[in-house]
């Protein structure tokens, strides 16, 4: 039997375009998307960092902000907690 080209859809770690660094995005300088804007305001909310959300922002400068901003409420909500 000839060798057979890999099949990606059988590959333990299939490679995945959710992973690209937004500063590579084909679309990154266009501007945010509805849904990035509003999860945005609530993150800068929640994570109190008003500042942080920016109606002019690009696709990949929301990108990058809504990934700091989970980052600290992630830290936030864990253990210990200093006042």
């Amino acid at each position: 039997m000839p060798d057979m080209p890999e099949n990606p859809k059988l590959a333990p770690d299939p490679p995945s375009n959710m992973e690209k660094n937004p500063d590579e995005w084909v679309s990154g300088g266009d501007p945010m998307t509805g849904a990035q804007a509003s999860y945005l305001k609530t993150l800068a909310e929640e994570a109190r960092e008003p500042d942080a959300y920016d109606p002019a922002l690009t696709k990949a400068e929301a990108s990058k902000r809504i990934d700091m901003l989970k980052a600290k409420l992630k830290l936030m909500g864990e253990p210990p907690h200093v006042a």
